[in-house]
């Protein structure tokens, strides 16, 4: 559907539909940001957390069984 189809037809809902539709189109929008700046931080990390072993130090004790 076309961008202007939509705004048409947003602009025929009563006002509190409207606002609806902003919030969802926000929310939307704020989690696709969110995972995106989420991957690029996870990319971002991935090699140091694989070379830096001060990073990781603490997981060791994970593994540590507890009588």
């Amino acid at each position: 559907m076309e961008t202007k189809v939509i705004l048409d037809e947003i602009n025929k809902l009563p006002i509190e539909d409207k606002m609806y539709v902003v919030e969802r189109t926000i929310k939307s929008i704020r989690e696709i940001e969110t995972k995106e700046k989420m991957t690029k931080a996870v990319s971002e990390m991935i090699e140091e957390y694989r070379s830096n072993k001060e990073l990781t130090v603490f997981t060791e004790i994970d593994s540590v069984k507890k009588d």
